[in-house]
């Protein structure tokens, strides 16, 4: 499968994004995203794990969301959850094959199900959105650790942990899984790097 080049997915990044602000929101989350992947595979030492789709997965997870900013540059915030969704069309309109496209359809929350999408009367059509591959649980892994917010920040373990307890301890029971598969990021050094604040504790 051919994997585009870093150049190609911002250009992709450029192509959509409706203002500066948006892309550079948007864009350095993912090669954040993508730096918290890296630092993970370094430290796991694990070769069952294809870095270059991985990067392209991290770099590309959420072009999704520029599909939810109106012509006066605001986000659609109540329909965010659709962002995965957006990108996966959005890719799949731009030729890449479906593995690519997976990135943003399976990268929200820990995994979401049809069950979920009916409990929480989500705005999704009801289908199991869940990452597979282990690439794709990487790429779902290492988004956990930095938020989009005003301003963006970097998120612990504990912070996200408790975001999540409030969709039910089995979701809690799967962030913890993926910490035992690929370990916990060091994001002091990275929050520095990037001015960015990091919540211990939610």
């Amino acid at each position: 499968m051919p994997i585009p080049s870093p150049a190609r997915i911002r250009a992709l990044h450029e192509k959509h994004a409706p203002t500066a602000e948006a892309f550079d929101l948007v864009f350095t989350h993912c090669e954040i995203v993508w730096r918290i992947a890296e630092q993970l595979l370094t430290a796991s030492g694990r070769d069952d794990v294809d870095a270059e789709l991985v990067r392209a997965g991290c770099l590309l997870h959420d072009i999704g969301v520029y599909r939810l900013f109106d012509d006066a540059g605001r986000l659609d915030h109540g329909g965010y959850v659709r962002h995965g969704l957006l990108g996966h069309d959005l890719l799949a309109a731009e030729g890449l094959p479906e593995a690519l496209c997976r990135f943003c359809s399976r990268h929200t929350g820990v995994g979401l199900t049809a069950a979920d999408v009916l409990a929480q009367g989500l705005p999704l059509p009801p289908a199991d959105y869940v990452p597979v591959t282990r690439e794709e649980r990487l790429v779902m892994y290492a988004d956990k650790f930095h938020s989009k917010s005003t301003p963006p920040r970097f998120l612990s373990f504990p912070a996200y942990t408790e975001r999540l307890r409030r969709f039910g301890e089995e979701k809690v029971a799967g962030f913890h899984a993926l910490r035992a598969e690929f370990g916990e990021p060091e994001l002091v050094p990275l929050a520095a790097a990037h001015g960015h604040a990091l919540t211990e504790r939610s």
